[in-house]
C-alpha cells in the first residue's frame, strides 16, 4: 500500500509487516500495552479506569514526548486485527469504562476494522491531533469520544518541536471534523463522558503566547457546552530536546487565568506539582 493516511502524505510503501515513512510502521497494529489506565481526565478514567491500548510508532516527532520508547523507539508487539478485537473484549470484561486507543492514527485502517461490530462501551480516539480529515471520516460511528491534543498555535514552534510546521491548521481542521461527528459533549449520571470532544493542551515552559493562541481559537470557535478543555501543566524535560525546565506555578496560573477570562470553564486544570513519571505506564507488553 502507498500510504496517504496521515497529514504527512509521505506516500511510503507499507505492507502488513513492514513500513517506511515517518511512522516507520507496517499496516498491522503494533501495541506495547493494553490495560486499565487511571491517569486520564476523570470523565475518561472514572473509578474503574480506561481500557487503554498504547500503539507503537507516531506521525509526529515531538522532542519532549514522554512515550518516546514506543513513539520513536517502536517498542511493541505486532498483532492481528482479530487479536486487537479480542484485546478490546478482554479489557471490557475487566470492567473498564471505555476503550482508549492511544496514538493509533497510522493504524486507522486496521483499527476501523477491529471496531466492527460496534463495542458495548464508548471508544476514545486519543491522539496528538495531527490527523487527516478524510481519514477521520473512516471512524465516524465507530468512535464516540475524541481526545485530541491541540499542541500549537505557533507554526514555527510546531516545526521546531514536532517537525510539523502545518500542525496548527491541520489539527484545527481535524478537531472541527471530530466535533462534527460527535456534536456537543455529553456526560452520564456518574460524570463519565458518553460522547464528544475533550481538547488537551500542554503548556510549554517559556511559550505562553503559544498557549494563549490555542485558547483564543477554542474560545472563538466553540460555544459553552460544545467541548471540554484539559489544560495540562505536567511538562517534564526528557533530555531529548524542548524546554529544559518544568513549568513554573506562575506560568501555569497565567494560562489558567487567561482560559477563565475567555469563558472556557468546562474541563480540567492541574496542580503543576502533579507532573510525575508514574503518568507514563511501563510499556512491557502487558495485555498484548
Amino acid at each position: 500500500m502507498i500510504c496517504d493516511i496521515c497529514p504527512r502524505g509521505c506516500r511510503a510503501v507499507r505492507t502488513a509487516h513492514e513500513g517506511a515513512g515517518v511512522c516507520g510502521m507496517g499496516l498491522l497494529p503494533v501495541a506495547a500495552r493494553a490495560a486499565s489506565h487511571c491517569w486520564e481526565e476523570p470523565c475518561i478514567s472514572g473509578e474503574k479506569g480506561s481500557g487503554a491500548v498504547f500503539f507503537s510508532g507516531c506521525n509526529l516527532r515531538c522532542v519532549f514526548c514522554q512515550n518516546h520508547s514506543i513513539s520513536a523507539g517502536r517498542q511493541g508487539k505486532e498483532i492481528s486485527i482479530e487479536r486487537l478485537r479480542t484485546i478490546f473484549s478482554e479489557l471490557i470484561s475487566q470492567g473498564v469504562h471505555n476503550i482508549n486507543l492511544v496514538t493509533a492514527t497510522h493504524f486507522t485502517l486496521a483499527v476501523a476494522r477491529a471496531l466492527e461490530p460496534p463495542l458495548p462501551v464508548p471508544v476514545v480516539w486519543n491522539s496528538g491531533g495531527y490527523e487527516k480529515v478524510e481519514t477521520l471520516r473512516l471512524l465516524e460511528g465507530k468512535v464516540q469520544i475524541y481526545l485530541p491534543d491541540l499542541k500549537y498555535s505557533d507554526s514555527k514552534l510546531a516545526e521546531d518541536l514536532s517537525a510539523a510546521a502545518d500542525y496548527p491548521q491541520t489539527a484545527k481542521a481535524a478537531i472541527l471534523e471530530m466535533f462534527r461527528q460527535t456534536g456537543p459533549y455529553e456526560l452520564d449520571e456518574n460524570g463519565l463522558m458518553k460522547k464528544g470532544v475533550l481538547i488537551r493542551h500542554l503548556v510549554l515552559p517559556g511559550f505562553l503566547d503559544n498557549t494563549f493562541g490555542v485558547l483564543d481559537w477554542i474560545a472563538d470557535v466553540f460555544r459553552p457546552g460544545d467541548v471540554m478543555v484539559s489544560l495540562m501543566g505536567q511538562y517534564t524535560p526528557n533530555g531529548q530536546g524542548g524546554p529544559d525546565r518544568r513549568l513554573t506555578a506562575e506560568e501555569y496560573q497565567r494560562a489558567v487565568d487567561y482560559m477563565k477570562a475567555l469563558g472556557i470553564l468546562e474541563g480540567y486544570t492541574q496542580e503543576v506539582s502533579s507532573a510525575k513519571e508514574e503518568y507514563t505506564p511501563p510499556f512491557d507488553g502487558t495485555g498484548v
